[in-house]
């Protein structure tokens, strides 16, 4: 049994990494109130358990997240822990992504963490105590060939909860990015990962490539979600949980590529980026 019974509540959780995620924090001990816009399917994936309750919860659905609050807070008297897990993918070239799509891709995957932290950070601030948990990726900070749609909402949640963080904080909660690398989810699958409208013969050979790419990929990839399950455990247990959170061995690399590249940017023109002040405030930087 843990130190202290919380209560988390989890988007997505009735496929993906939102299954392990929920029987983790279950197994673990706590309560879980566990989210997805089909509750059949999420009550299929987790089982029947005391300390367990499923609610309807489209992230789109504005509505749906405070009633989804209401009911947590109901059953089990408060939310310690939010798990923003539910999002999705628009692959595709930016020219061939239509208008609709990107809109699309923000309202669920930057958008639809925000109805539900919304809902969930009055209790949280009357309780004086919490923790949110956002899934970004590490598309989040590392932008890719093929991924308009869906670096543009990772970015954006990584930029939206860092700014968070030093707003919430003085109440007690805390903030945590997780930035994985590949997992073996179901983000690749068909399900989850929606093809762009259009497509332009400019693009079709390297389109053709990053398909396969993600194809190959799809059911390999390295990552254990039990393992991450398991590792926000041990982050939300901890007394300074971190801010961000990078998973995996390969988000680790990539991450620390990225950084090499953009000190790379920083030097390569640091003495222009310099002499861009007034002259009389040169001086007094100078002196």
């Amino acid at each position: 049994m843990p130190t202290e019974k919380k209560t988390w509540i989890i988007t997505g959780a009735g496929r993906g990494m939102g299954v392990d995620f929920a029987k983790t924090a279950l197994a673990a001990g706590h309560n879980v109130v566990a989210t997805g816009r089909n509750p059949d399917t999420v009550a299929a994936a987790l089982g029947d358990s005391d300390d367990l309750l499923v609610v309807k919860l489209d992230v789109t659905n504005r509505q749906d997240a405070y009633a989804a609050v209401a009911a947590a807070v109901d059953r089990f008297g408060a939310i310690d822990v939010l798990v923003n897990n539910a999002g999705n993918n628009y692959a595709g070239y930016f020219e061939e992504l239509t208008p609709e799509q990107i809109e699309r891709q923000l309202e669920v995957n930057l958008f639809g963490p925000m109805n539900v932290t919304r809902a969930v950070l009055p209790v949280m601030r009357d309780q004086r105590s919490g923790h949110i948990v956002t899934i970004s990726s590490t598309a989040g900070f590392a932008a890719y060939e093929g991924g308009t749609a869906y670096a543009t909402s990772k970015f954006a949640v990584d930029g939206w909860m860092e700014s968070l963080a030093p707003e919430i904080a003085p109440f007690g909660i805390h903030t945590t990015i997780v930035n994985p690398g590949f997992f073996r989810t179901e983000l690749l699958t068909n399900e989850s990962t929606i093809p762009a409208s259009a497509s332009i013969e400019d693009y079709a050979e390297r389109n053709r490539a990053q398909r396969e790419f993600f194809a190959s990929m799809n059911g390999n990839q390295v990552g254990d979600p039990a393992k991450l399950a398991q590792a926000l455990i041990t982050i939300t247990e901890s007394e300074q949980p971190p801010l961000r959170f990078i998973a995996g061995a390969d988000a680790l690399a990539q991450a620390e590529e990225k950084l090499a590249e953009r000190q790379a940017q920083i030097d390569a023109h640091r003495d222009l980026s310099s002499s861009l002040a007034f002259a009389d405030a040169d001086a007094q930087v100078q002196a």
